[in-house]
């Protein structure tokens, strides 16, 4: 099953549904539950089944898709999580890297990116990305992925030269991030382990590897961040980017105005976004802050 979180076009109104070939149903408008997170916390993902039979509401076309979760509790990164990537930045170190991202640093599909007008080092990181669907804390590796909602395509959108000592400055400008094109329910994924995982940068293929090559797994990851905290339903965690980014490129390989990024994963999608540069009088703004 794929679920879609939505404002339809007409009236702007938010809701989220089910996407099928055939079109959208708007399990918001029929549940009268119109964001997903509440849905999730009232009756897990399971009581979308009552509505997966129902005729399509609407087309592709008479909606703006928001990110899968576009008010997420919590969102983390997990940092230099593939074999490739940690040869590229020379990292060592065994522990998981955790980073955070807000909310309002994410776009849906087919929303535009925001290059900060701060950045000449905007770069690209596709990675796959996981929503929880129940609450739990301290959840064991064994268990862990029955507490998984669904997968969806993250770009991790890296400011790098705003990367000082820490990955926080780096990731939380407006808008750069994208999170879609959907979320997909686990038993359409198969073994999220074993996955394609592709970038596209301008039609050019820039990522390429599997889930397979994640140093730390998706459910030694749940239960690592579970210890810690506690995850609740649309809590998202983004797994990390394979190597190949445009920063450890000759020459580097930045992201910039009318750039189009693609990152596609095998049985969920492919998310698309175009890049748009911020306003020249955020440097200003920046400036006076400093």
């Amino acid at each position: 099953m794929k679920i879609v979180n939505f404002t339809i076009s007409k009236d702007h109104t938010k809701s989220f549904g089910i996407y099928k070939e055939e079109g959208i149903v708007d399990v918001g408008s029929h549940s009268g539950c119109r964001d997903i997170n509440e849905f999730m916390a009232r009756h897990s993902l399971s009581g979308l089944q009552r509505y997966a039979d129902l005729p399509a509401d609407l087309q592709l076309n008479d909606i703006s898709f928001l990110p899968v979760i576009d008010r997420p509790g919590k969102i983390f990164g997990v940092g230099m999580n593939y074999a490739e990537k940690r040869k590229e930045f020379n990292e060592t170190s065994d522990a998981p890297t955790l980073f955070v991202r807000f909310a309002d640093s994410q776009v849906g599909h087919n929303g535009t990116i925001i290059k900060p007008a701060s950045s000449e080092q905007f770069d690209y990181e596709g990675e796959l990305a996981i929503i929880i669907g129940r609450t739990g804390r301290n959840i064991s590796a064994e268990n862990a992925l029955d507490f998984v909602a669904g997968y969806s395509c993250y770009m991790d959108g890296s400011v790098r030269d705003w990367q000082h000592k820490w990955y926080t400055a780096g990731k939380n400008w407006p808008s750069t991030g994208a999170f879609g094109p959907w979320m997909v329910t686990p038993d359409e994924v198969g073994d999220p382990q074993n996955l394609s995982i592709k970038t596209w940068l301008n039609d050019r293929l820039v990522q390429d590897d599997t889930t397979a090559s994640m140093i730390h797994t998706i459910p030694q990851m749940i239960a690592y961040i579970s210890t810690f905290t506690q995850l609740s339903p649309g809590d998202v965690i983004m797994t990390g980017s394979p190597g190949g980014v445009g920063k450890t490129r000759v020459p580097p390989l930045f992201l910039h105005e009318n750039d189009k990024i693609e990152v596609e994963i095998e049985n969920i999608g492919r998310l698309t976004n175009l890049i748009q540069n911020a306003p020249l009088s955020e440097i200003s703004h920046s400036k006076t802050a400093a």
